[in-house]
C-alpha cells in the first residue's frame, strides 16, 4: 500500500451492527474512525472500546447534513491524510409494515435521505481521499429486501417483508453501487465498490429492541458483519460490481 496505515472510516459506527464493524477492524489493525451521528453517542462508544483496549477515531457524521459530511471528511484528511476503505453503515427504516398503498411521503422522503441520498453524499465527499490510497475499497451495507427478485420470491425470507421506503432506498443504492463500481474499475487508482447483505441482525435497527429481533430470527451482530469484515481485511481482492451476503455473492 502507498500508505502503510489502513484507516476506515464507518458511518453509523456508534451502535449495532457499525459498531461491531468498529470493533473488529481495530481488533485487526486497521485505524478504524467512528462516524456518528450524534456525538456524545460517539463518545461514550469510543470510551467502551477504549476499555477494550482499542484506540478508535470519532467523527460526528451525520449522513443527511451536508455540511456535516463535508466537515467529517476535512477531519479526516487533516488527521489522517487519506482514506482506505469507506463502509456506508447508515441506515433507517421508517415505514415498516406501512403498505404501499397509504405509506406517507415523509416516510418515504426520510428514507431516501438516509438510505440514498446519504450514502452518495458520503462516498462522494470520501472519493478524493480514498483516491489518495493505492487501492481503496468502498462497501455499502445494504439488504436483500432491495431486491424485486427477491419480493417476488414466495420462498425468500423477505418475501412477506413490507417497507417500501426503505426497500426502494436500497434498490436504488444498489444501482447507485453498480455503476460507481463500473465507472471507477475504469480509473487508477483502484477503488473497488461492492454491496453487501447482512441478513436480519438483533440490533435496534428499525425500534426493535436486540432482544425483540433476536426473537424474531435475528442473528448476533458477530455474524451479520462477517461478509463486511473479510471483504474488508482483504485489501488485495479486486472484486468488484457484487451483491454478496455471509454464504458468498448472490444476484442483485
Amino acid at each position: 500500500m502507498q500508505n502503510k496505515k489502513i484507516v476506515t472510516l464507518v458511518t453509523g459506527g456508534n451502535r449495532g451492527m457499525g459498531l461491531e464493524l468498529v470493533r473488529e477492524l481495530s481488533q485487526q489493525g486497521q485505524q478504524v474512525v467512528m462516524g456518528a451521528r450524534q456525538l456524545a453517542k460517539g463518545e461514550l462508544a469510543v470510551k467502551t472500546l477504549a476499555q477494550e483496549g482499542l484506540t478508535v477515531g470519532l467523527v460526528q457524521l451525520d449522513v443527511t447534513d451536508h455540511e456535516s459530511v463535508v466537515a467529517a471528511a476535512q477531519t479526516i484528511e487533516a488527521k489522517y491524510g487519506y482514506l482506505t476503505i469507506l463502509i456506508n453503515n447508515a441506515g433507517a427504516v421508517f415505514d415498516f409494515r406501512q403498505q404501499p398503498s397509504v405509506v406517507s411521503e415523509t416516510s418515504l422522503q426520510a428514507a431516501m435521505a438516509v438510505n440514498y441520498f446519504g450514502l452518495i453524499d458520503v462516498t462522494q465527499q470520501m472519493l478524493p481521499l480514498l483516491r489518495q490510497a493505492l487501492q481503496a475499497k468502498i462497501i455499502n451495507i445494504s439488504s436483500m429486501m432491495g431486491s424485486k427478485t427477491e419480493a417476488l420470491n414466495p420462498a425468500s425470507e423477505v418475501y412477506n417483508a413490507v417497507a417500501v421506503g426503505y426497500q426502494s432506498a436500497k434498490a436504488a443504492a444498489n444501482m447507485y453501487t453498480v455503476q460507481l463500481a463500473k465507472e471507477l474499475r475504469q480509473q487508477t487508482p483502484i477503488i473497488t465498490v461492492n454491496a453487501i447483505d447482512p441478513g436480519m441482525v438483533a440490533t435496534e435497527f428499525g425500534g426493535a429492541t436486540p432482544e425483540m429481533a433476536k426473537k424474531m430470527g435475528g442473528q448476533p451482530v458477530e455474524f451479520g458483519v462477517k461478509r463486511t469484515i473479510e471483504l474488508a481485511t482483504d485489501l488485495v481482492d479486486k472484486t468488484t460490481a457484487t451483491f454478496s451476503n455471509t454464504h458468498g455473492i448472490v444476484p442483485w
